[in-house]
């Protein structure tokens, strides 16, 4: 005897079936992916050391750096937000950290002092450099360029992708609205670090590749740069990781930290409008210069120092002075 089930039934049975095997499948790999974080927080060592700090005025020429006191008159206030990365974490001078690499970069370039600030911390994820960013203006007026690494901690901690660039983009939109100079060091590729096994690092990559772009299109929408960290430096931690990677496997080494610095700088520089393949020449301030009055705001002062020079013509003389700050 031949049982005809009707066609509906057929499509129900055949439904209920695929979703079972999709359910175990899913939990299967779940369960997976777990399992090998579980695994991963185990091979990767906490960040417990103190990363180097140096906060304070970089003069041309080199030489020690300057602890900073109110009045010192400084070309440029540079303040470095973000994680591990952008506190230089794994170096072990702070001749070697990205802030004091990007801000001797810009006192060769403009042949002024520099100061330099770090809010960043270890382990901060894009709520936690909204809440440095929070606490900067309390403490005192925002900086003149403002430099952010982060990304990886939103990837670690689950942090959804478009909750993590619209909080970027408010804080980038804060200091832009401020008059600083926003450059943004996006998410860096976490499917670098072979530590990480297969396919957790494969969903690794593809999670930090999605929020590069989203934190890429974040940052322009709110007035700042972004600065593709994974695109520029994702094949040389693959190809060299010995000189990349510091000690633990994870974090940038020296080299990688250098190379950020480069790429940042040279998109700090485009935005100030200063040459950045070659030091600004050191031009004197004329005996003459006027002197600023209080009706002349930080950001006019910048904006005139920083105005960008017509193409083919030199700056001028006045461009390079430096101003003191409260």
């Amino acid at each position: 005897v031949t049982i005809r089930v009707p066609r509906r039934s057929t499509i129900a049975l055949a439904t209920a079936g695929a979703l079972a095997s999709t359910g175990t499948a899913y939990l299967g790999a779940r369960n997976l992916l777990v399992g090998q974080a579980a695994h991963t927080r185990t091979v990767i060592p906490k960040a417990w050391d103190i990363p180097p700090r140096a906060d304070g005025v970089y003069s041309p020429g080199g030489g020690p750096v300057q602890r900073w006191q109110r009045g010192m008159p400084v070309a440029v206030h540079l303040m470095i937000f973000g994680d591990s990365t952008a506190t230089g974490y794994g170096c072990t001078s702070a001749e070697e950290v990205p802030g004091v690499l990007i801000a001797r970069g810009l006192a060769e370039r403009t042949g002024n002092p520099v100061r330099l600030s770090t809010k960043a911390i270890v382990g901060a994820t894009s709520k936690g450099v909204a809440g440095q960013v929070d606490a900067m203006f309390v403490a005192g007026p925002p900086p003149d360029v403002a430099v952010m690494m982060l990304g990886a901690n939103d990837v670690t901690a689950l942090n959804g992708i478009s909750q993590s660039a619209q909080r970027l983009a408010l804080t980038v939109r804060k200091l832009r609205s401020r008059g600083a100079v926003v450059v943004v060091g996006t998410c860096p590729d976490l499917g670098v670090v072979s530590a990480i096994p297969q396919p957790l690092r494969s969903l690794a990559h593809a999670r930090t590749t999605q929020l590069a772009r989203a934190q890429t299109a974040a940052v322009r929408g709110a007035g700042g740069v972004p600065v593709p960290m994974a695109q520029l430096l994702a094949p040389r931690f693959r190809t060299q990781r010995e000189q990349m990677f510091s000690a633990d496997g994870f974090h940038p080494s020296p080299t990688a930290y250098a190379l950020a610095a480069e790429a940042l700088l040279v998109a700090v520089c485009d935005a100030l409008g200063i040459p950045a393949a070659s030091p600004a020449p050191d031009v004197p301030v004329p005996a003459g210069a006027p002197v600023l009055g209080p009706a002349h705001t930080r950001l006019s002062t910048m904006s005139r120092l920083w105005r960008r020079p017509a193409p083919g013509s030199a700056p001028a003389p006045s461009a390079w002075a430096p101003v003191t700050t409260d």
